[in-house]
């Protein structure tokens, strides 16, 4: 699995302990460096989690395919959402799981307040609100569609599966739905 954008590594680290062989973590800041390296060695996951300085949208060979592309809270950090989640899609062989602050007034304002701060502190750093069909466009324009529904009140999450794949369980999930028995509150 593939996260991007991870910080420490603190998820790649938890999908490892729960059952994942490998994890790479491609990350823009080199602060987070140190802070990674200890909590590999912590969690004895040194040869398992891979933490690595990449643009993964600049670099087109920083990293091959993987199964599961990951970027939590990662797309509000990026001024360009179309090339990110494409250049994430274009890596998930199998899916792609993302989130992002939810769309709106609020969000902009907050995000406009919280760049001003940046502004006021003379940090480089910017947040973004993106909209959320510029995010799905650039999933499908790379074979990925919705998994399910989007989920979360203020992040939103949503995963992409390969379309053979979504068609997959979207078959899976009707048959599902054919044969478990149902009952109406009468027990018809």
């Amino acid at each position: 699995m593939l996260e991007i954008g991870g910080g420490v590594g603190s998820l790649s680290v938890e999908l490892v302990h729960a059952g994942a062989a490998h994890a790479t973590v491609l990350e823009l800041s080199s602060g987070y460096e140190a802070a990674a390296r200890e909590l590999l060695r912590e969690r004895r996951l040194e040869h398992r989690v891979e933490h690595r300085l990449a643009d993964v949208v600049a670099d087109e060979h920083a990293v091959g395919p993987v199964d599961i592309v990951v970027m939590e809270r990662v797309v509000c950090c990026y001024p360009d959402a179309q090339a990110l989640v494409g250049a994430a899609a274009r890596r998930a062989a199998r899916r792609l799981v993302l989130s992002y602050p939810r769309y709106g007034v609020a969000a902009r304002v907050a995000v406009a307040g919280a760049n001003l701060v940046q502004r006021l502190l003379h940090r480089s750093f910017r947040a973004y609100a993106h909209r959320p069909e510029v995010i799905r466009s650039a999933a499908a324009a790379h074979g990925l569609q919705p998994a399910g529904p989007e989920r979360g009140l203020v992040w939103r999450v949503i995963a992409f599966d390969r379309s053979d794949i979504a068609h997959q369980l979207a078959v899976a999930r009707s048959r599902s739905r054919r044969t478990s028995p149902t009952t109406d509150a009468h027990g018809d």
